[in-house]
């Protein structure tokens, strides 16, 4: 940066131009601009203890720039922490042995925020699902309704690897006694919705209170056979 002219003086109009962060240049006790201006032949170039402002707003810089930026990294960074503890939800492991938990308590209303508005139920000894919260809802109350509280879902195995779908396997045991024909195995798919992990879909198989054995495979070789005749039957399954 050029600050004057070897053989004359600057003008009033000519000022020197700094950066906006660094303060203008202020010139020593009994020092006139003209001297500081200009560079006679033969006299050193001007450093650090001929410009002693310079370099002391450049320490100032230095010294009150740095700091902020890491505050402002330091801000950031707890921001996001913060944000990323705000949207943590609950494992579907976890969620699914609530489930089971207030369905055990029977406490219907608190079953409600586990599962979605359009949540999808199937239970096989059923020959359509219940479809929606309310429908649901409904379902589990009559079951509560009909069946004495000493009877109780008890897990005997639950996955965990993936929170998005969860199997389960159980039975129910009366009074802490394994009750007949109770063993069951369930799915789940869960999302999340709204900050929370909630079940979007849910399938129960039960054990049948009647094992037709080897019965069953004469009936599915019989079924297959008619429809490898009337293929078009399988539409109306």
């Amino acid at each position: 940066m050029e600050l004057g002219c070897g053989n004359c003086a600057p003008s009033k109009s000519q000022v020197p131009l700094f950066p906006r962060h660094v303060a203008p240049l202020k010139y020593p006790a009994g020092v006139s601009s003209r001297r500081w201006g200009r560079q006679s032949a033969g006299s050193p170039t001007p450093g650090k203890d001929s410009f002693p402002m310079i370099f002391e707003n450049r320490r100032t810089l230095s010294a009150s720039t740095v700091p902020r930026a890491a505050a402002s990294s330091s801000s950031s960074s707890a921001s996001a922490s913060s944000s990323s503890v705000s949207l943590e939800v609950s494992p579907g492991s976890t969620v699914v042995r609530e489930f089971y938990d207030r369905i055990n308590r029977r406490d219907v209303a608190s079953v409600g925020p586990l599962i979605s508005d359009d949540c999808v139920y199937e239970d096989l000894i059923f020959s359509s699902p219940f479809v929606g919260r309310k429908a649901i809802l409904d379902f589990f109350k009559k079951f509560m309704e009909s069946v004495s509280s000493d009877l109780q879902f008890v897990i005997d195995d639950i996955s965990s690897d993936d929170s998005s779908a969860i199997g389960v396997t159980w039975h129910l045991e009366w009074q802490g006694r394994t009750f007949p024909f109770s063993k069951g195995c369930s799915f789940y798919r869960l999302e999340v919705v709204d900050g929370k992990r909630q079940i979007v879909y849910g399938r129960d198989l039960v054990e049948p209170a009647i094992k037709p054995g080897e019965m069953a495979l004469v009936l599915i070789r019989a079924v297959t056979s008619i429809l490898q005749q009337f293929p078009q039957l399988a539409d109306r399954f």
